[in-house]
């Protein structure tokens, strides 16, 4: 898992001020969810910010999994993907506990039952 985590999040020695994250963490496998947000604190600067999104109930047609495009425009594009099922439903306490080591975060419940998260570094 390590190896994978490091070849995957290999970002060449760039650091980052901002991370769109969307609802990827509710797709992963739950040994990886930790490692991934570790590996972002370490490649972000002071800071900098993580937006995300978190489904609040795993099952529902707001559930199947997209992935999310930022446009030129203010729009975001949805292109559904294959289906995969999310793996869990973060709780706000999930959240703050994954998140514990950043400098702050601000929480917000968006419409479709989705959680939106802004984590500082």
């Amino acid at each position: 898992m390590q190896k994978f985590i490091d070849t995957a999040f290999d970002f060449g020695g760039r650091i980052f001020d901002i991370v769109l994250l969307w609802t990827a963490l509710d797709y992963l496998p739950e040994p990886f969810v930790s490692p991934v947000v570790q590996h972002l604190y370490a490649n972000m600067n002071p800071g900098g910010s993580v937006l995300s999104f978190f489904h609040m109930k795993t099952v529902g047609e707001g559930t199947a999994y997209c992935r999310f495009h930022v446009t030129e425009g203010d729009q975001v594009e949805m292109q559904q993907g294959e289906p995969f099922p999310i793996q869990r439903a973060f709780t706000n306490r999930s959240i703050e506990r994954l998140f514990s080591g950043w400098s702050g975060h601000r929480q917000f419940l968006a419409k479709d039952a989705l959680s939106e998260v802004i984590m500082t570094r």
